[in-house]
């Protein structure tokens, strides 16, 4: 039987084991646009689910699975986040108090958690995390008929996850090309691997700690001999007098007719701080100088150099005060976001939430009316809680919620039922434009309902494009694609690959305006200069002469710039 204790110590085997493949997980997004990795993604979501369960010590299980159901479902970013946190949620659903489980009853919850992911899909996707969960499912239910032993059964349910993922790229053809398979169903796999790791064998997976290897007895040595160093050292590293700190390693020459005490000495000359620190193989030197190759030139004379450090002091002490400075001015702005996030009573009628990043978009954003901006996008996706926090502190009764990202729609839709005393309306933005243009659709004498209908009708008519750069090599058709190109995308397609992103953005625009379009915003982000941006938009407006255009400095990263066309 699985008791809770069992179940949360499993959980924790699992969430140990994505967190240690989610890198593996990430590179099987298949399409080179930087985004919200899945395996980041997944494993974020239930790490969430275990920092609840610190604490709890139950050993009902029911009781142990809706605690972690209930802060997955919190934590959840991106798609594969939120059908993870349904999967689980179902399971928990199917529980009904139960203090454990044998094998029926695990299978049992386990299709209601399937069949709460597929409900909540509005076009649910063969050869994804679904198809994974449900083919276990499917087989977990035969084996359960058989033996009910839930530690059987979970191992079956573990090898069908594993033929199911094999099977991926047969039912998404994107995923054949690509020679992938599908890196949601991997997540679930590694999860479900983690947590059979503890259930069967009672081994919790710990996440892989990455060791620098050690290769060589001088190399020994050196570590053996780093501790000493630093003490010694770091009695003199507030004083720079020096530009240069400088540190060293010589290896012996077989043959030293000089005493290192002799080093020391014209190191004092040239400079302070002097420390050497000598073995039986090397010596170790640190020194402040402003004359670094005397320094070596001299070290060079007792033997050979194994190692050399030179770092400008000076610069690394103003370095340290700008990130101190800009820590500081953080931490108040984060302060500030969490005084701003704090639960209000919703008087007003409607209220707005939208996702961005940028400190351009986010003016304008509030420009238009909206009362918080919940920080993230692609690549950053926001977790449930984030956007429930936002819609708690909007003072509405009608809160209205711009995704502007495919990614996180889905981690919206599940704030709605989180939220008991204000009405909760997701708008389906995609993008950055389309939750501007639903914005500037509302109309303050219509009810929330046909305002709905307004913005979801007006976000049909605008065509978003993006310039950005390939996080991966991939090929589509006959183009080639290498990390680091600039590309543009026409509405989510891959139109063109440049080397400067002004040449991409006109190209992009030039494939987009048409002789019906009547209004072209242009966004430019972070690395593009001012010069970039008027650039782009007077080439623009010489080949549309007849549309008008906007000019707007958005700050937003991951891209050069985002046009939108109505």
């Amino acid at each position: 039987m699985i008791n809770g204790s069992s179940f949360r110590n499993a959980l924790i085997s699992g969430a140990n084991n994505i967190s240690s493949h989610k890198s593996e997980i990430n590179a099987l997004n298949i399409f080179p646009v930087p985004d919200g990795d899945t395996g980041t993604n997944m494993s974020m979501t239930i790490e969430a689910a275990v920092a609840a369960l610190e604490d709890n010590k139950s050993e009902s299980i029911a009781e142990v699975a809706s605690a972690a159901a209930s802060a997955m479902l919190k934590g959840a970013r991106g798609n594969s986040g939120v059908i993870l946190s349904l999967l689980f949620r179902g399971f928990s659903n199917g529980l009904k108090e139960r203090t454990e489980i044998d094998g029926k009853s695990l299978v049992s919850a386990f299709h209601v958690g399937v069949e709460t992911a597929y409900k909540a899909v509005m076009n649910p996707t063969e050869g994804t995390i679904l198809t994974v969960a449900r083919m276990a499912a499917v087989v977990g239910r035969t084996a359960a008929d058989a033996d009910s032993d839930p530690i059987i059964v979970f191992g079956a349910m573990c090898s069908s996850a594993e033929d199911a993922l094999e099977k991926t790229p047969e039912m998404l053809p994107v995923l054949k090309k690509a020679g992938v398979v599908d890196a949601g169903g991997k997540g679930l796999c590694m999860i479900l691997e983690g947590m059979l790791s503890y259930l069967r064998d009672g081994v919790m997976i710990s996440p892989a700690v990455v060791e620098e290897p050690v290769n060589t007895a001088v190399a020994a040595q050196i570590a053996a001999s780093d501790e000493f160093f630093r003490n010694a050292a770091a009695e003199f590293d507030s004083d720079i007098r020096f530009t240069y700190c400088t540190e060293f390693i010589i290896g012996k020459a077989s043959e030293l007719t000089k005493n290192p005490s002799q080093l020391r000495t014209f190191l004092e000359g040239i400079g302070d701080c002097v420390v050497v620190a000598e073995d039986d193989d090397i010596i170790k030197v640190h020194v402040h100088t402003e004359n670094p190759g005397k320094a070596l030139e001299e070290a060079l004379t007792f033997g050979q150099l194994l190692t050399v450090k030179i770092e400008n002091m000076k610069e690394q002490h103003r370095k340290a005060a700008e990130k101190l400075e800009k820590q500081k001015a953080a931490a108040l702005e984060q302060q500030k976001k969490k005084e701003k996030m704090r639960p209000v009573e919703p008087e007003n009628e409607c209220g707005f939430v939208a996702v961005a990043s940028g400190a351009g978009l986010t003016a304008v954003f509030n420009d238009l009316g909206c009362d918080h901006i919940v920080s993230g996008g692609q690549s950053m996706n926001p977790s449930t809680e984030d956007i429930y926090q936002a819609v708690m502190a909007t003072p509405a009764k009608n809160v209205f919620v711009f995704p502007n990202n495919k990614n996180i729609i889905l981690a919206a839709e599940q704030v709605i039922p989180l939220v008991t005393d204000r009405k909760v309306i997701i708008i389906p933005t995609k993008t950055i434009p389309q939750g501007l243009v639903a914005m500037l659709s509302y109309a303050a004498d219509s009810t929330p309902e046909l305002n709905a209908e307004y913005m979801i009708s007006a976000i049909s008519n605008v065509s978003t494009g993006q310039v950005t750069y390939a996080a991966r090599n991939s090929e589509f058709g006959m183009t080639k694609i290498r990390e680091g190109d600039i590309i543009a995308l026409n509405n989510g397609k891959l139109t063109h690959k440049e080397k400067d992103p002004v040449k991409a953005v006109v190209k992009l625009a030039r494939d987009m305006i048409d002789k019906n379009s009547t209004y072209v915003s242009l966004i430019y982000g972070e690395g593009i200069t001012q010069a970039q941006a008027d650039s782009a938009l007077e080439s623009i407006r010489s080949k549309a002469p007849n549309v008008e255009i906007t000019l707007i400095d958005g700050g937003q990263p991951i891209y050069y710039f985002i046009l939108s066309v109505e």
